[in-house]
């Protein structure tokens, strides 16, 4: 049974918005006193957040659909719905997310950072808060919207400060265990450590954390062997240890080809080569092992290596090793930046971006794409003819219908707001209310005037008086005294 995971995919799933109440208040002598209709609950969100006394992403492995609660709709006497509760997700320290395409999303480091992995869901307006001066009483309220739902890869990037990198069986879970108080597994064949262990080492008054990756073989970083699925473990070290076998019994290697073919495999991942290296002759407490340490050690340090010949098993030499990567991780820290903890990825929105866009299919329809319009559909309950009325008043707001006279539609023709099954389709028919903008000339020339029965149905107005609203003409109308079945020329 597996007890180490370090790559999952997680899905997530958000709490639904509630949705508003359309209610009207009574009480005695008083049967109709306004819209009093709540709004909708919120829907929880999931929200990931490094906790340290994690250090797998094991729970995701068995359960990797995740949801949150919805929120409640709101009610009468202006009771707004109860907000769903978020689901906290609790992850290692050093997870990277990234979406179901491969890109990187957060790359979570320290104890307490956050994440949403899935937004929930807004609550529904409810007839209360959509009344307005123009709408005294509205007889409906707006649906809460549905969570997101997202599909997302969690990998988990150990943070150490030493890494400890080489072939299978060269002794480096022999020397975390000799530094530190981990425990790895130990045997005498190849691939016994099947996970990175942590181990915590003090030299003096510096403290830092080692990783001990599984051996490398030529070819790890193109898949072979354990390598690729655990370099990954070792990018945040700030110094990388080669341990190198100077006791193997296979005649056809020696420290210095490992070490070049090592380095060969680091070259190959990338992003490990300006990473300080020391490296560490291990096994010289065998005869052969200190022969071959004694041969090879002045050659890498005419490469310009630090080089400690060690024994794991008797300690000779670990000390001497322990203070050289201390003073590698005081180095480091020094020249470092404070880090920050947070590292989420930002894709802002253009500053001309109307939220939506209109494409002229070849069948002759229109799509509307875009979050605004899309999210104006999802809120509109289409069985109330009033709600379906404040939808078209929105999408004329936001510029749809003048959009789509730009790209030459026409009344009856078929139009579809959103992609796929879900996309809502209606044959468009431009409106007075929603759509006045979209007259190309005067209002008298407007072919949607036609057959109207009106008072000034026909007229022609000067280009000020073409700007108003019919109600505001109306008013003009009204106060000046104007026979408006008398046609007058533009000018007079």
């Amino acid at each position: 049974m597996a007890t180490f995971v370090d790559r999952v995919t997680l899905h997530a799933t958000a709490g639904a918005g509630g949705d508003g109440c359309v209610s009207i208040h009574r009480e005695k002598f008083k049967p109709l006193g306004g819209p009093d209709g709540g709004n909708g609950g919120r829907g929880g969100d999931i929200i990931l957040v490094v906790d340290n006394d994690v250090t797998t992403l094991l729970d995701f492995h068995h359960s990797p659909h995740r949801k949150a609660t919805s929120g409640r709709p709101g009610y009468g006497d202006w009771c707004n719905g109860a907000e769903g509760a978020d689901a906290i997700l609790a992850v290692p320290n050093g997870t990277v997310v990234k979406d179901y395409l491969g890109n990187t999303l957060a790359d979570l480091v320290g104890e307490g950072t956050t994440f949403i992995a899935a937004q929930g869901g807004k609550g529904g307006l409810g007839n209360d808060a959509l009344s307005s001066s123009k709408r005294r009483a509205p007889g409906f309220a707006l649906k809460g919207e549905p969570g997101e739902e997202r599909t997302l890869i969690l990998e988990l990037k150990s943070v150490a400060d030493i890494g400890l990198i080489g072939f299978p069986s060269a002794g480096k879970s022999s020397l975390i265990a000799s530094i530190s108080a981990a425990r790895p597994k130990i045997a005498d064949y190849p691939f016994t450590t099947l996970v990175p262990n942590l181990g915590v080492v003090q030299a003096g008054e510096t403290r830092f954390t080692v990783a001990d990756v599984p051996g490398l073989i030529p070819g790890a970083s193109e898949g072979k062997g354990l390598g690729l699925e655990f370099l990954r473990h070792v990018e945040r070290c700030a110094a990388l240890v080669h341990v190198l076998d100077c006791g193997t019994l296979e005649t056809d290697r020696d420290p210095v080809k490992d070490f070049d073919l090592i380095e060969e495999e680091l070259a190959h991942y990338g992003g490990l080569s300006d990473r300080p290296k020391i490296i560490a002759l291990n096994k010289i407490d065998l005869p052969d092992g200190q022969a071959m340490a004694d041969m090879v050690a002045p050659i890498l340090r005419e490469r310009g290596y630090e080089v400690y010949p060690i024994s794991a098993a008797t300690h000779a030499g670990l000390q001497e090793l322990k203070y050289a990567m201390a003073r590698i991780i005081q180095e480091s820290r020094k020249s470092a930046k404070k880090e920050v903890k947070t590292r989420i990825i930002l894709r802002p929105v253009a500053v001309d971006d109307s939220g939506f866009k209109v494409i002229a299919n070849e069948d002759g329809s229109f799509s509307v794409v875009g979050e605004k319009p899309m999210r104006f559909v999802r809120q509109t309950d289409f069985g109330n003819p009033e709600a379906v009325g404040y939808l078209a008043d929105r999408l004329a707001a936001l510029g749809v219908e003048r959009e789509l006279f730009k790209k030459g539609a026409k009344a009856k023709d078929e139009v579809r707001i959103g992609l796929g099954d879900d996309a809502v389709i209606f044959d468009w028919e431009p409106s007075i209310e929603a759509g006045a903008e979209l007259l190309a000339g005067r209002r008298g020339t407007d072919r949607r005037m036609d057959n109207i029965e009106s008072p000034w149905a026909g007229r022609y107005v000067d280009e000020a008086e073409a700007q108003l609203s019919e109600d505001e003409i109306a008013l003009q109308w009204e106060y000046n005294t104007v026979d408006p079945t008398t046609p007058r020329i533009e000018g007079e």
